[in-house]
């Protein structure tokens, strides 16, 4: 034990900033690391979009994955208070990932992609989600969290490149799981809503746009889709 007496022969204030210094480099260790696995999530995510691009670039309907910008972006809405969460068009996961860091348990999420590729990764990194690589057209036919509904969907599909027939039916499969309240998130990079002014008739849908993302590659235009009156079941 080191007495008040003694501390001066130990020199205090150099040991004191001995483990100040060593705090220092653990703390920009630790933030080298972080920035490395970033990039190391960045490069495999961008490889892993390339490929599918390739294989399908009218399906994928864009030139870079979303960046967390847009994430963070598409889900400010949603936490771990919403409920399960239904997300269209996965891709690289991305929103994924910004849904768990909004408190979303990763076993109320229902992953729906059709592309192989991304089906492949996304088990392996969400492996207590719910996965479906299906048309999300066809979700309507499944039964999700148990038969729970779902208090929000993201949408990373491409609407805008599809005809409203085929918008018309992944709407409707959605909102047949969402609960009263819940609301449909999406992105486009024009300025006008994706979705057909006829299919939001149909469905008893409104659009509101959100907010607009300058940092993502395009700049890309966030919007919401609810139920007008309230709960208006298509």
């Amino acid at each position: 034990m080191l007495y008040p007496s003694r501390l001066g022969a130990f020199g205090i204030r150099p040991w004191g900033r001995w483990v100040k210094t060593l705090a220092c480099q653990l703390g920009s260790g630790t933030r080298k690391l972080g920035a490395q696995l970033m990039k190391a999530r960045w490069v495999a995510d961008t490889h892993c979009f390339v490929k599918a691009f390739g294989a399908n670039p009218k399906r994928i309907g864009a030139i870079a994955p979303s960046s967390a910008a847009l994430g963070r972006a598409i889900t400010c809405e949603i936490t771990a208070h919403t409920g399960p969460v239904i997300e269209l068009g996965v891709g690289t996961g991305v929103f994924t990932r910004a849904l768990v860091k909004r408190g979303v348990a990763m076993q109320d999420l229902a992953l729906v992609e059709m592309d192989p590729r991304f089906a492949t990764c996304l088990q392996r990194d969400f492996p207590l989600a719910e996965h479906y690589n299906i048309d999300a057209a066809r979700l309507d036919r499944q039964t999700l969290f148990a038969g729970r509904q779902a208090g929000a969907v993201v949408c990373g599909l491409p609407l805008l490149n599809m005809p409203i027939r085929q918008q018309l039916g992944i709407l409707r499969a959605a909102f047949s799981h969402v609960r009263s309240g819940g609301a449909c998130y999406l992105f486009t990079y024009g300025f006008r809503c994706p979705v057909d002014r006829r299919v939001l008739a149909r469905l008893g849908l409104r659009a509101r746009k959100m907010s607009v993302v300058v940092g993502n590659l395009p700049p890309a235009h966030v919007w919401k889709l609810n139920r007008r009156g309230g709960d208006k079941r298509a």
